[in-house]
């Protein structure tokens, strides 16, 4: 059993406060030997020893590239909320060096002692996978807001943050059954200690309920690091286990690692001697045999499993790991061999999964032009049973842009950004690029675009499907400034749609090229907005019905260079419901400004004002953060033509269902009401509000229930803001003569029905279970 992933090797160091000098002195050391991990155990209640955190930020000042961890956190004493903030700020001061070793708990009078709250083991269990959600919850930025009411932990509601450098990985120390289950569910590694096991057999064991549950949670098991604290020492003859020769030593990591499936062996230790023969002699050597044998048990080359050992002069990942079948390996055109990711690559975990979805696609293609995207549907038209899907920026709510044991064609290397005329403000950008990227570049010219609400929204995605961002009532949406568009057809030609050239296409690209081709690059025609003024209002919104309706009147008087966000967030445990009003001013008129704002300060009682001058780029400032699934919310969506006292009341009893966490309310109106509907696939132009309702994972019949409160009272659905994608929902995403065009222009450019995921006309198709995962 060999789960594939590099080996490390580490230290779990005794934090003694008797001698700190000598502790941190150690840990440098450390890491000047190249170790890969230092560690401590973590015991608040424990006067002998340093705290933890305070230890670990200490030794961080003073090392350069080992990985720090505790080993294990003592969750019972350690709120996850604010864990998630020290854990977070350490891997920023580090560059990303730190990683979360963590425990439900185990000597609970010492814990009781401190004014932690003693757990019988069930409890235990249960307390840690909350702690496991508002960990994640806190690590993801892209979320304005994060709340959590569990049995154990509620965090009300606070904004996210900071970000972690990298993705935090999470090891569970754990040894019984329900943990380990919990470990196969939420968890990043295993991480036993030698000392507490039964037997090494225990580790088969172990294996086996987390590879169980894992499956059973539609994970892959592999994703799980298995890691263990061992103890040992040299001596010249064999003793028992690790106690020997080092050769004795290599012998035995070298067979946990093959059988036992353990990637990381970290070293309880306070000699030095010790420590220095195991990062010289025994670390180098067990890698150099498991990686021999890895090789050589690594099956020859089939007809159908005909990519490459070695990518880049790197081995790919470990053979075992089981490739679609779904897709005919064999099959990839030679010119797209180079640019094809499978679950075997390295780069694949990074690679899989969108901001809403965690995917196993059976191969992603890492298109770099417009030929790469015609290869690749050259290929996808052959493999009739795999799902299809497209990725600019995998920002999508319905997680469309991955799949399971399909094919992802990835745009992000079309992400050229270029200035065609200064004096028409004309601009070609890549279907690839993220907003982010593309404020950034206009920003010097004193430029501006409607798009997404955040920097890692891609072009894309937004641009075929609407885009109401924070400029849509001053400057309508994003659809409304492409002049062009480059699309490669489902038979893999590759066109210029617009006014003149494939009208029809043009049109339909406009709002629901997501079943029309794959958009490769746009021609916009940006605007002219060096700066905007942003305000942040949080209210008191007890008396929510009362809220909305002064927020929607006050918008309905209001002038278009004003667009206002409000997210309505639910009161737990006798916590008032929040307020939070994102307001842009599409102007650097600060005394104007000021007075369109002033209003607003006065519809309930402010906890938090603020507001500023500044450019339009730095509200969406492009981020390169993983995309792991870490969104888990389920979105439904509707447009108001005005908001009436009974609308806001309904809003109200909607902010008040179990699975609501979070109303977002946007103003409309403005410029996106200037266009005729039926100019753009997008005919959602006669509304003033759009309304969202933000619901925790649950099945899609609670969401109907919780939903209901509001859906007999809103008409139409955008399409790119939902995870509904049932097809009885197509007429409200492209309502009456929309539809009807629609499905000529269907018929026209993809009568194969090639491009079938998600809300897509397709005429006498029935969607199979695969296409609508």
């Amino acid at each position: 059993m060999d789960y594939g992933h590099p080996l490390l090797f580490g230290v779990f160091l005794t934090p003694s406060a008797a001698e700190p000098g000598r502790i941190v002195e150690l840990v440098a050391w450390c890491d000047t030997l190249g170790l890969d991990l230092v560690t401590f155990q973590d015991h608040p209640y424990q006067p002998g020893f340093l705290e933890t955190w305070t230890l670990l930020a200490y030794v961080a000042a003073r090392t350069q590239h080992v990985r720090l961890a505790p080993n294990v956190a003592n969750l019972p004493l350690r709120h996850p909320a604010v864990l998630a903030r020290s854990v977070a700020s350490l891997d920023r001061l580090t560059g990303g060096r730190v990683e979360l070793g963590i425990g439900a708990g185990y000597f609970w009078d010492a814990v009781e002692g401190m004014g932690g709250r003693r757990l019988h083991p069930r409890q235990a269990v249960e307390a840690l996978s909350e702690a496991l959600d508002i960990l994640r919850g806190l690590w993801d930025t892209r979320s304005a807001f994060f709340s959590h009411e569990g049995r154990f932990y509620s965090v009300p509601g606070t904004q996210p943050g900071p970000a972690p450098v990298h993705p935090i990985s999470v090891w569970i120390g754990a040894y019984r059954p329900r943990m380990l289950r919990l470990i196969g569910q939420k968890g990043d590694g295993w991480l036993p200690s030698v000392g507490y096991l039964d037997s090494l057999a225990d580790l088969t064991t172990g294996n086996q309920l987390i590879d169980e549950a894992a499956r059973e949670a539609g994970r892959d098991p592999a994703e799980i690091r298995r890691l263990l604290n061992i103890g040992g020492r040299f001596t010249s003859r064999s003793g028992g286990f690790l106690v020997g020769p080092p050769g004795q030593w290599i012998e035995q990591l070298t067979a946990l690692a093959l059988d036992a499936g353990i990637s990381a062996f970290v070293l309880a230790s306070d000699d030095r001697a010790t420590i220095e023969r195991f990062a010289r002699d025994v670390a180098p050597a067990v890698r150099e045999r498991v990686e021999a044998e890895r090789a050589r048990r690594r099956p020859s080359q089939t007809a159908h499993d005909p990519l490459p050992l070695l990518a880049a002069g790197r081995w790919l990942r470990y053979r075992s790991v089981p490739l679609s079948p779904l897709i005919d390996y064999a099959a990839i055109p030679p010119e797209l061999a180079s640019k094809v990711v499978t679950p075997r690559d390295e780069r694949y975990d990074a690679l899989r999964s969108v901001y809403m979805a965690r995917g196993r696609p059976g191969v992603i293609i890492l298109c770099a032009s417009s030929d790469d995207v015609a290869a690749a549907l050259a290929f996808a038209r052959t493999q009739t049973d795999a799902p299809l899907s497209i990725r600019s920026g995998g920002h999508g709510i319905a997680g469309l842009a991955t799949n399971d044991g399909g094919i992802v064609i990835d745009l992000r290397k079309l992400n050229a950004i270029e200035v065609l005329d200064s004096a028409q403000r004309l601009v070609r950008i890549g279907a690839g690029a993220t907003w982010g990227e593309v404020a950034r570049a206009l920003a010097p010219y004193g430029w501006a675009m409607t798009s997404g609400n955040y920097g890692d929204v891609g072009v894309g995605g937004l641009a075929t499907a609407g885009g109401l961002g924070w400029l849509v009532r001053k400057h309508g949406l994003t659809i409304d400034h492409v002049v062009a568009v480059e699309v490669v057809l489902a038979d893999g030609q590759i066109v210029r749609a617009d006014s003149l050239a494939h009208p029809d296409l043009f049109w339909g690209m406009r709002g629901a090229g997501f079943m029309l081709g794959v958009a490769t690059q746009f021609e916009f025609r940006v605007f002219e907005l060096p700066r905007v003024v942003f305000a942040q209002i949080v209210l008191d919104a007890s008396e929510t019905a009362a809220v909305v309706q002064a927020w929607a009147e006050l918008m309905a008087a209001a002038p278009r260079e004003l667009t206002t966000f409000l997210w309505l967030i639910p009161g737990r445990r006798g916590q008032p419901a929040i307020g939070q009003l994102y307001a842009v001013v599409a102007s650097d008129n600060v005394d104007q400004a000021a007075d369109v704002l002033a209003p607003f300060l006065r519809i309930a009682p402010v906890l938090e004002q603020r507001a500023v001058l500044v450019r339009y780029a730095s509200l969406v400032p492009p981020t390169h953060d993983l995309q792991i699934g870490q969104q888990t919310v389920k979105i439904r969506n509707g447009f108001l033509e005005r908001l009436s006292a009974d609308d806001a009341r309904a809003i109200a009893a909607l902010l008040a269902e179990e699975p609501t966490v979070l109303v977002e309310l946007r103003s409309l109106g403005g410029a996106n009401a200037d266009v005729d509907p039926l100019a753009t696939a997008f005919a959602h132009r006669a509304y003033d509000v759009f309304v969202a309702a933000w619901f925790r994972p649950v099945s899609l019949d609670e969401q109907d229930r919780a939903w209901a409160v509001v859906a007999p009272r809103v008409r139409g659905l955008y399409a790119a803001y939902t995870s509904d994608v049932r097809p009885e929902r197509l007429p409200d995403a492209f309502p009456g003569e929309t539809l009807e065009h629609l499905r000529d222009v269907k018929q026209r450019y993809d009568p194969a029905n090639l491009f079938r995921r998600g809300l897509v006309v397709a005429p006498g198709h029935v969607l199979s279970a695969a296409d609508q995962r």
